[in-house]
């Protein structure tokens, strides 16, 4: 069993190029898998190890950096290790929202603990909105919650313009967010009192922390939580989900969809087959054959791109 830990904190980062540069030569040494993004605005990332031991030095280490001694962590458990390999990045933002007015290290909405969060979506005062993307929220939400129909992260400002909020809801209304690590949604809140929204929460270590804290049969999710490792899904226990990806379009797919006659493993499914070429196809085919001939040999193949997103 492997220990995943998600983690991400908002702090300013002097010479992100030189933190950049130790964090991967630290981790390098611990043999720990996962990524890692580096940014003047901070740090954002998941990780696991062979061992529960090197993962707490790993979140250790990364907790003695300057102005990260409150990282946010939460953790998850795999039966496979859910990467292949260790990347560190360094990015203009951990969380791209394309604002250069938006400072998370300056100002954000208030934190709300996820025991109090139930209270919170129940008042008929607020508007919850879930500032994940479209393909995560169709496999799983709170109830009663605002889908913004975006693909990025970075449509989320001009979804927000779109829904012309008057100045008596700024002024009066409960705008509550969440996301599945805590870090979308904080940076989504930075954006809220920067557009004169006044009583904005965000949900403190998101949607996974919530599972963590939260009994089921006290929970107000519906669903599975998307995440983006290997384990594609959660379920709210923090085991493994029942989603499995389509590796042609990155999305979300069931037993069910595997049935389609557009389902090709590794190469594409009912919700991409019309829109990607024969050449395309033919090209994730090539790196489908090298997988299975990698498994064959009892050894993991980098497979497509990974990604990251809290």
């Amino acid at each position: 069993m492997y220990k995943i830990a998600t983690l991400y904190k908002f702090s300013r980062i002097q010479n992100p190029l030189k933190t950049y540069k130790d964090i991967r030569s630290n981790l390098k040494e611990l043999n720990i898998k996962g990524t890692i993004l580096v940014g003047e605005e901070g740090l954002n990332g998941t990780i696991s190890a062979t061992s529960e031991k090197k993962l707490s030095k790993a979140i250790k280490y990364l907790r003695s950096i300057d102005g990260f001694d409150a990282l946010d962590v939460k953790y998850s458990l795999s039966e496979k290790n859910p990467f292949v390999r260790m990347k560190v990045k360094l990015k203009k933002e951990i969380v791209t929202i394309g604002d250069n007015s938006i400072d998370p290290t300056e100002e954000v909405g208030e934190y709300v603990d996820p025991n109090n969060w139930n209270k919170l979506i129940d008042d008929k005062n607020t508007i919850l909105i879930d500032t994940r993307n479209n393909y995560e929220y169709s496999i799983g939400t709170f109830k009663n919650s605002i889908n913004p129909h975006t693909n990025k992260f970075r449509e989320f400002p001009k979804w927000i313009k779109k829904q012309k909020f008057s100045n008596k809801d700024k002024e009066s209304k409960n705008i509550a967010m969440f996301c599945t690590g805590g870090i979308r949604c904080e940076k989504a809140s930075s954006l809220m009192k920067n557009q004169g929204f006044k009583n904005v929460y965000h949900l403190k270590g998101g949607i996974l922390k919530y599972f963590e804290l939260v009994p089921e049969e006290q929970s107000k999710w519906q669903g599975e939580c998307f995440v983006f490792d290997d384990r594609v899904s959660v379920k709210h226990d923090l085991s493994e989900g029942t989603y499995d990806m389509c590796h042609g379009c990155r999305m979300p797919i069931t037993e069910k969809d595997k049935t389609s006659k557009k389902y090709i493993k590794g190469v594409s499914c009912s919700k991409c087959f019309d829109k990607t070429t024969e050449e395309q196809k033919s090209r994730y085919m090539s790196r489908q054959k090298q997988v299975d001939l990698a498994k064959k040999r009892n050894q993991r193949h980098i497979g497509p791109k990974e990604e990251i997103f809290n």
